[in-house]
């Protein structure tokens, strides 16, 4: 596959991600806004309508109404995280979860420091989200390839 073909047809493990995004987003009650962040803490997928979608979705409340604002939350509590479980030995970081006054917010690890991000509304179950979010993690976890990566960020570079 070339650079090419991928800049205008996404793959069908990309297709697939976006399927089980939008499923992620779709089914759960209580989700705003979803995105998956690479280990250096690029925005590869988002539920942001503006964000690489191929449908147009309807908007939802996120931070600041934008994926990629939630991409920069997830990476830096993902940071956050790992830095702590490595000071108290404590093995790697499955999920974390933080509850507030008008929202929640999930970070679990997908695979090669690449992280799924979930902003929820406070009212949300927070075990049926992390359930659903390690449904994703684990269906999606063995197709998050280098060669997917790259093509997922070039397409968020294409989206902008």
């Amino acid at each position: 596959m070339n650079a090419s073909t991928t800049a205008h047809t996404p793959s069908s493990e990309a297709k697939n991600l976006r399927w089980l995004l939008s499923n992620l987003v779709d089914e759960v009650p209580g989700v705003r806004s979803v995105a998956v962040v690479s280990s250096d803490g690029l925005l590869l997928l988002s539920s942001d309508p503006a964000q690489g979608a191929e449908q147009p979705q309807p908007a939802r409340r996120g931070p600041k109404g934008s994926s990629a604002d939630l991409a920069t939350i997830v990476s830096g509590l993902g940071s956050l995280t790992v830095g702590a479980a490595k000071l108290i030995d404590g093995g790697q970081v499955r999920q974390t979860m933080i509850s507030m006054e008008e929202g929640s917010v999930f970070v679990m690890a997908i695979s090669d420091g690449s992280l799924l991000g979930v902003h929820a509304t406070p009212d949300c179950d927070m075990s049926v989200v992390g359930y659903h979010m390690a449904l994703f993690v684990g269906r999606a976890g063995h197709v998050l390839t280098p060669e997917l990566r790259s093509e997922l960020r070039k397409s968020m570079e294409l989206d902008q």
